[in-house]
Parts: structure tokens; sequence; C-alpha cells
């Protein structure tokens, strides 16, 4: 019994010391607004991270929801304490609300995680006039 318990106490500092040693991803934000935009104005937005585990994150792949979005990410490993980004770039081709997503795949504890990218594409002239909106 007093090996099975031994084992046991092993086996559990192992996998606690194993999760501790994890990159953690914390974005500032996860989803961001671009509001009314016009049509056939590309946007794009920079999501930032910081690692805030103990191990460098690799980002391996960022892929979007849409051929309409494009990402771009922080290639070099993100060392603890370190920031990285994900930059995305929508096309506004078609007019309408949208609401595309942006999985980006690491080694960090959470291994994949979506970003969200909204708004609304409209008019060249609806897009030039001030909100009213308070």
């Amino acid at each position: 019994m007093k090996k099975i318990f031994s084992v046991l106490v092993i086996l559990l500092s192992v996998a606690s010391v194993s999760f501790a040693q994890k990159g953690v991803m914390k974005f500032k934000e996860e989803t961001h607004n671009f509001g009314k935009i016009a049509q056939g104005k590309p946007v794009t937005t920079e999501f930032t991270f910081t690692n805030t585990g103990t191990q460098p994150i690799v980002i391996s792949n960022v892929s979007a929801s849409c051929g309409c979005t494009t990402p771009e990410y922080t290639k070099a490993p993100v060392l603890p304490k370190q920031t990285g980004t994900i930059k995305a770039t929508y096309n506004a081709a078609a007019m309408g609300a949208f609401n595309k997503s942006i999985t980006v795949f690491s080694n960090a504890e959470s291994p994949s995680l979506t970003l969200f990218l909204k708004g609304e594409v409209v008019t060249k002239e609806a897009a030039a006039k001030p909100s009213t909106q308070k």
C-alpha cells in the first residue's frame, strides 16, 4: 500500500510540474468591433497578448473562418512576460453585418483559442457620416 501511495504522490507531482510549465496567452481583447466600415476598404486590427506562463509560446498556425480575412502573427517564440501579436485584415467586400473568427494554434496551456472580428460594411457615403449614437 505504501508503494502505491508513493507512486501516486510522484505522479501527481510530475503532473502538476508539467502543467505549471506551460505558456499562457492573455489577450487584451478577444473581440474587435470595427463598427461601420466603408465597402471595398480593407480594415486591420492587431490583437496583443502577453505570455503570463512560465514557458515560451510558439504559434504554429492561425486560420481565418473565411478567405475575406487575412491573419499575420508573431513567428518567434514569445518568452514569459513578453508580448506577441495576431494581426487580422478584413477585406470588407460584402455589404452588411459580419462576425468572423480567427483560430490561433500554439503550444500554450490552451492549444487553440478563437478571436473575433465584427462590424458592419456600409456604403462609402454612410461610413463617412458622423455617428449620432451616444
